[in-house]
């Protein structure tokens, strides 16, 4: 059975995105968030624009860490799982989470196993975002089961950083 992984990243602004935009950008976030009336359209088109400019915005290492980590992370992942992965991110970078899903959708698998690094409940993305998203595909490729696997146990979770804890510990004891 072919399983294709999307991980569903967050993303972040590109450090050398000019500062006016970025701004403007979270300025109109904001409006659009606590406004109506008749600008609204307006707004909703300007801020799709900087949205557009920001997630097509040239990704390299320096400016742009998490993305650079979130491939390096795919990466890991494919290795671990042997599935392919493809990358998606909720904001401010592309591709997009839909746009990843139709991508792995693409090569015709018999699954799409949507994963997150964003672990425990309560955030906006993982409890809304993603589970829209991933219903939005299926929608659209209804011949493949597309699954979000989440949320994870919060006792995993414990014992996950637990032990990235005693590891630092013993690399502190051992003068690393």
């Amino acid at each position: 059975m072919k399983t294709t992984i999307v991980l569903a990243m967050h993303g972040a602004p590109p450090k050398d995105f000019p500062r006016r935009e970025l701004g403007e950008f979270f300025g109109l976030s904001h409006q659009l968030g606590h406004s109506g009336g008749q600008d609204h359209a307006a707004l909703q088109d300007r801020h799709r624009e900087l949205e557009t400019m920001m997630r097509a915005w040239p990704r390299t290492e320096a400016n742009d860490p998490y993305h650079a980590a979130a491939f390096r992370l795919a990466e890991q992942l494919r290795l671990a799982t042997a599935d392919e992965v493809v990358v998606g991110f909720n904001e401010f970078c592309g591709p997009t989470l839909d746009q990843a899903l139709d991508e792995a959708a693409r090569e015709h698998p018999d699954r799409i196993v949507v994963v997150t690094p964003m672990m425990t409940r309560g955030g906006g993305h993982s409890e809304v975002d993603i589970p829209r998203s991933v219903q939005a595909a299926q929608e659209r490729h209804p011949g493949i089961n597309i699954r979000f696997v989440w949320p994870f146990e919060v006792s995993e979770i414990a014992a996950f950083l637990a032990a990235q804890v005693q590891k630092h510990l013993r690399g502190i004891e051992e003068g690393q």
